[in-house]
């Protein structure tokens, strides 16, 4: 009767953490949790980033090699692994194919093979695409995090979401991992029950070059969502600096002994 969902957070391959992100895919492997959803920026396209334009990485010519790196390092272990239910959420940097074309080459738009579902080959490896925040949950949307103000502490702009769309929500794009939560009572009685869980990143924190001396309140890991019936618990996964993580009191993305 217990519903395992795991959601899992910013990878913005090709600058993912190769080794946290194996350890993640072997614990899906082992775990066989119901479903899978991914927040979004899963992979970076830096190419066509408003921050490179003009400049050498508008012009390096990879973009296929990362969008192959996303099937080599995430879709085909996943499926080796899992066959269950994979769900996408749209994003920032998911966004930017689209974005290139429609303000650099505007004749091109509508041509399928140049939005992301596309190049990423989601009809291959199973992936169900998702343009809008969407239930995950009873009670609960999973969005991207972008749709609203950034605050600084973790579980704070999720907090903020839920607040203004009166659902519960989970969420990346700060990478951060942590909750906030509201909960609401009257003559003794709760009355509402409101959540804010962002789930980390996957990303290495050394290939973020834009970072002033490599600082930043981010933490790696994902997150858990157990269901019974209308009841959903949310629980973080802290991924330590040596890649490993607890799950139900078993630890996970340790090498082999």
């Amino acid at each position: 009767p217990l519903k395992r969902i795991v959601v899992l957070s910013d990878m913005q391959i090709p600058y993912h953490d190769k080794r946290a992100l194996r350890g993640v895919i072997d614990f899906i492997g082992k775990y066989q949790p119901d479903e899978i959803h991914s927040v979004g920026d899963e992979v970076d396209f830096p190419q066509i980033s408003r921050w490179t334009r003009g400049t050498a990485g508008e012009y390096k010519g990879d973009l296929q090699a990362h969008c192959d790196t996303f099937g080599r390092s995430f879709a085909q272990p996943l499926r080796k692994v899992y066959a269950g239910p994979v769900h996408f959420e749209r994003s920032n940097h998911m966004d930017r194919p689209l974005t290139y074309v429609r303000t650099r080459a505007p004749g091109l738009m509508g041509l399928k093979a140049l939005e992301v579902p596309s190049l990423l080959n989601f009809e291959r490896y199973g992936i169900t695409w998702h343009e809008e925040p969407y239930e995950i949950a009873p009670g609960w949307l999973l969005a991207h995090g972008d749709e609203g103000g950034a605050s600084r502490a973790p579980g704070g702009t999720a907090l903020a979401l839920a607040r203004k769309w009166g659902y519960s929500v989970v969420c990346g794009h700060t990478h951060k991992l942590g909750i906030q939560h509201e909960h609401m009572a009257v003559n003794s009685k709760l009355t509402r029950e409101r959540f804010g869980f962002e789930v980390g990143n996957l990303m290495e924190l050394r290939s973020a070059k834009y970072l002033k001396a490599g600082h930043a309140n981010w933490q790696q890991g994902f997150g858990i969502l157990y269901v019974e019936k209308n009841r959903v618990t949310p629980a973080p996964v802290f991924i330590r600096p040596n890649g490993s993580f607890v799950v139900e009191g078993k630890t996970y993305g340790l090498p082999a002994a």
